[in-house]
């Protein structure tokens, strides 16, 4: 039945999460039982698109990419689809009427990454950034508010800031990865081959001014979203103070991280702070 296959789809949807990223699997699961599956769906969408891109270096990536995006407009017109990933997804759209061109963007970044390997101007790099990272938290938020329009409408600014602090923190961490493995360069007037502490400290600025703007909105989200999402922003925090203490010679050359046990540490620490109402 159409119930049980949904249902296997959703268990898959968190898996993913599970398994990809436990930082962000911890924050989803500071989220209220009634949306929490929902983010599992979309963050299952968007690491399956991303992986194709990023990860399957011995297989065609373009002809994969193309099936991907075929078989995901099929589950969005038809509302089902036998991929379990693409049939949870379909599912939030539905249930929270997700803007197409939202997801259509999403993509266009995702097939950027398939051929071009330097943003050399402000506007590609912003453009990769929205596509990428901006829609994805406009996404959640569409799941957070719950269908209030007006609420969407309110935090959107934020959440795109919110967005693009997350993207841009994983840009500077994945230096090494994206220069060296992928032979990417996202950051654009920033030669990475000669990387300084004033090009770094400049990308640093501009992450903080984005995380600003960011946290603006978290005080105004629902209360089943509220602590989640501090939880997402307390972590991306700490790993840009990590990055923000190592010299720029040492970012280029190894993947800065924050350990479980730090990541732990940190959700014990903002839970009191939100319990004692201190995030405000």
């Amino acid at each position: 039945m159409k119930e049980l296959f949904d249902i296997v789809s959703h268990r898959c949807s968190k898996e993913v999460t599970n398994a990809y990223s436990t930082s962000f699997s911890l924050a989803t699961k500071m989220l209220a039982p009634s949306i929490r599956q929902d983010i599992y769906n979309i963050y299952g969408f968007v690491r399956f698109a991303d992986e194709i891109v990023d990860s399957f270096h011995d297989y065609d990536k373009e002809t994969l990419f193309n099936r991907f995006e075929v078989d995901l407009d099929v589950a969005l017109a038809e509302k089902i689809s036998l991929n379990p990933i693409l049939n949870s997804f379909q599912h939030t759209v539905h249930e929270y009427n997700i803007d197409k061109e939202l997801i259509t963007a999403f993509m266009k970044s995702m097939r950027l990454d398939l051929s071009k390997s330097e943003y050399l101007t402000e506007k590609e790099y912003k453009e990769y950034i929205y596509g990428s990272a901006d829609v994805v938290g406009l996404m959640c938020l569409k799941v957070f508010v719950q269908g209030d329009s007006k609420k969407y409408e309110s935090l959107k600014s934020s959440a795109m800031h919110l967005g693009s602090a997350f993207q841009k923190v994983n840009f500077l961490r994945d230096l090494k990865e994206d220069f060296e493995g992928l032979s990417r360069t996202y950051f654009p007037n920033t030669n990475l081959n000669a990387l300084d502490e004033e090009s770094k400290n400049r990308i640093i600025e501009d992450i903080e001014d984005d995380f600003r703007k960011g946290y603006q909105g978290i005080l105004k989200l629902p209360t089943e979203a509220k602590f989640g999402v501090f939880m997402a922003y307390r972590y991306y925090r700490k790993l840009l103070k990590k990055l923000a203490k190592t010299p720029a010679l040492e970012i280029k050359n190894s993947r800065i991280r924050v350990p479980n046990y730090q990541k732990f540490g940190l959700l014990t620490r903002s839970y009191v702070k939100y319990q004692l109402k201190l995030v405000r």
